[in-house]
């Protein structure tokens, strides 16, 4: 096999800073090729071979790693000059192009790995710009405003008369059922629940109006109120509220009661200068959370 000259060494420059000339070092090593490949019968395979390899893996994992470290943010100039200096021991003489070959195959690999790594965090960066915003749900205000274009009158006194309703004005979530007294609510709140009663006594002297509240077929205890109209002819409204805690489905009902016939809820037309009065006007709200 002939004897090839050793690759001088990476640390000598190619030329000399004190004469401008090529270094010695590098000219005995080109001299060297040359009078090899020009006094004596060399293959171009004898140049390239060389001796046998002391190539250490972990010299090319070190730089390999050092490498992915330089290339990771935030980026360190320090990082890149010890993968490349790892580099330069993996391949360092004598040289073995096998060994080149591994260090590249391990620079393409990590390669992909980052490039795989920047495609998963672009397809996220995606996927977070298609999400769609969070709207925050509000909760919808529930109320009911309700009030009566007839007559209301008792048949018998001293008993119990549901007051009904045939008209809403407006309503979200609270609405009149069957029969037309019942006010059902369909969310659990706290509800502020306000009236106007138009009483009218027919004929002369005093006479009482009894009012209160039922829920669920259930008088409320505590919740009555009892007024007077005196006089022929007589109006007198009664207004007052209350709070009734509801569940979703509940109903209340608006109860009334008189010591004489000749008292009802009275309607009247409207008129060139004034609305209608109706007799009985009814809203409703949950404006007090539970």
């Amino acid at each position: 096999m002939p004897n090839i000259t050793n690759i001088t060494p990476p640390r000598v420059p190619l030329t000399d800073s004190r004469t401008g000339l090529i270094a010695t070092e590098w000219y005995l090593f080109f001299l060297s090729l040359f009078n090899q490949t020009g006094g004596s019968l060399v293959s171009l395979e004898d140049i390239q071979k060389g001796p046998a390899s002391t190539f250490d893996p972990s010299n090319l994992d070190a730089a390999v790693q050092g490498l992915q470290t330089s290339i990771a943010p935030p980026f360190d100039p320090s990082s890149l000059d010890t993968a490349v200096q790892g580099l330069q021991t993996s391949v360092a003489p004598p040289f073995d192009p096998s060994n080149l070959t591994v260090a590249i195959q391990a620079l393409e690999t990590a390669a992909a790995v980052n490039a795989a790594a920047v495609d998963v965090l672009a397809s996220e960066v995606q996927a977070l710009a298609l999400v769609p915003p969070q709207t925050p749900q509000l909760e919808r205000l529930r109320y009911g405003s309700f009030y009566d274009t007839t007559d209301q009158t008792a048949a018998v006194i001293n008993t119990a008369y549901a007051m009904t309703f045939n008209s809403t004005d407006l309503s979200q979530g609270v609405y009149i059922g069957s029969p037309t007294s019942r006010v059902y609510v369909d969310t659990a709140n706290v509800y502020n629940i306000q009236f106007s009663a138009q009483l009218l006594n027919a004929a002369g002297g005093a006479h009482n109006a009894w009012i209160w509240l039922r829920k669920n077929g259930t008088d409320l205890a505590n919740s009555a109120t009892t007024v007077r109209v005196q006089g022929n002819n007589t109006e007198l409204v009664a207004a007052w509220n209350f709070l009734l805690s509801m569940n979703a489905g509940d109903y209340f009902e608006l109860m009334w009661e008189v010591s004489d016939t000749s008292v009802s809820l009275f309607h009247d037309a409207a008129t060139a200068v004034h609305p209608a009065i109706p007799s009985i006007i009814l809203t409703v709200t949950d404006n007090i959370s539970a």
